[in-house]
């Protein structure tokens, strides 16, 4: 559909009036969420989405050659359904040394993820000198490093402010925060999954100093658990408040769940869910330029379909992805550049090459 096009007829006559509030560019309320997520009408739904993505960024879908690293898996948080955490006793756990974290990298990558475990035997000065190193061997490669949760466990090991903290890490190289520790924000849900993980109001109060400091930094939801509509709803529309203050989230993630040995549910995310998801995502997020649709966490099928019904973004290379695998998820660890262009291509989109910052490559 071109966004030229809007007399298509959307089956469910329910969504007739938010179809005339975005044709209009009028922000979509809680009520209005809860109407799409209700639907049955997906490809109305999706065509909706696709009319405001094209709005933004015409046919054009970006990717970016990257490189996840995980410096260790050792965590003092051990939540409910995290597959990746372990203890310092336990057979995989690993750490790894400066040498092994430069050897993960080349002068072809356009930005590096660095997420890890929290690890009590490292000081803050061992996480800033990851950051360091990377620096010093690839001054010209831009980092994205370490969690809200990760930020607030450093911010207690060197009783630092926080703003010390992340002008500390931005000093060292850190450009733009991940999206990854938001979960779903909901007391409720952090009670029984995450109890020892800080809670959304500490999440965004990080990220918003991050977006005062010049930080830029993604922004994540974790859905397909126990979460419930209304709650998924309450997450866009508390990351969309921040984002009118600050402007300085780049993409929206949202991340189906990874069933593995948790035990939480038997069932990965239908992709009809998915799809709805990215969908309104797009609509109810009308503040944020990106939608993602990560495809390690979607699988390359639904990520491709995803790009028809609202998202703009695959993500990218990653190489070497352990957090969802570490939860048997059913993607590759890694996908050539080859392979993201192609992916996109299926879906008829075009494939623009980017940098950490959505800068055209």
């Amino acid at each position: 559909m071109s966004i030229h096009d809007t007399g298509f007829n959307l089956i469910d006559k329910k969504l007739n009036p938010i179809w005339k509030k975005v044709r209009n560019g009028q922000r979509l309320t809680f009520d209005d969420g809860l109407v799409l997520y209700k639907s049955s009408d997906l490809l109305g739904i999706g065509q909706m989405a696709r009319y405001v993505r094209e709005k933004k960024h015409g046919n054009n879908a970006f990717f970016v050659v990257n490189q996840q690293i995980n410096p260790t898996n050792i965590c003092l948080n051990h939540c409910r359904f995290c597959c990746f955490s372990r203890k310092e006793s336990d057979p995989d756990a690993y750490v790894m040394s400066e040498q092994e974290i430069v050897s993960k990298l080349s002068p072809e990558i356009r930005e590096v993820h660095v997420v890890s475990g929290l690890y009590e035997k490292w000081s803050f000065e061992d996480y800033v000198n990851i950051v360091h190193v990377i620096h010093n061997k690839f001054p010209a490669l831009p980092i994205k490093a370490y969690t809200a949760v990760e930020i607030d466990f450093f911010s207690q090991l060197a009783k630092m402010s926080v703003t010390r903290v992340l002008s500390r890490l931005q000093k060292a190289g850190v450009v733009c925060l991940p999206g990854g520790g938001a979960e779903v924000f909901s007391a409720r849900v952090q009670k029984i999954l995450f109890p020892h993980k800080i809670g959304w109001k500490k999440w965004l109060d990080i990220h918003h100093t991050a977006h005062e400091l010049g930080i830029r930094s993604n922004a994540t939801m974790l859905y397909g658990h126990i979460e419930t509509l209304e709650e998924r709803l309450m997450h866009m529309l508390k990351l969309r408040q921040l984002q009118d203050q600050t402007h300085g989230f780049l993409s929206f993630i949202p991340l189906a769940f990874q069933p593995g040995t948790a035990g939480i549910t038997k069932y990965q995310t239908s992709g009809i869910d998915d799809l709805k998801t990215i969908a309104v995502s797009r609509l109810m997020l009308d503040n944020f330029d990106h939608i993602k649709s990560y495809w390690v966490s979607l699988g390359k099928e639904i990520s491709a379909m995803a790009l028809i019904f609202g998202a703009d973004d695959v993500d990218g290379t990653v190489v070497e992805e352990k957090i969802m695998h570490a939860a048997k998820a059913e993607s590759p660890v890694a996908m050539a550049k080859d392979s993201l262009m192609s992916l996109i291509h299926q879906a008829g989109c075009v494939p623009v090459e980017r940098d950490m910052l959505y800068h055209y490559l």
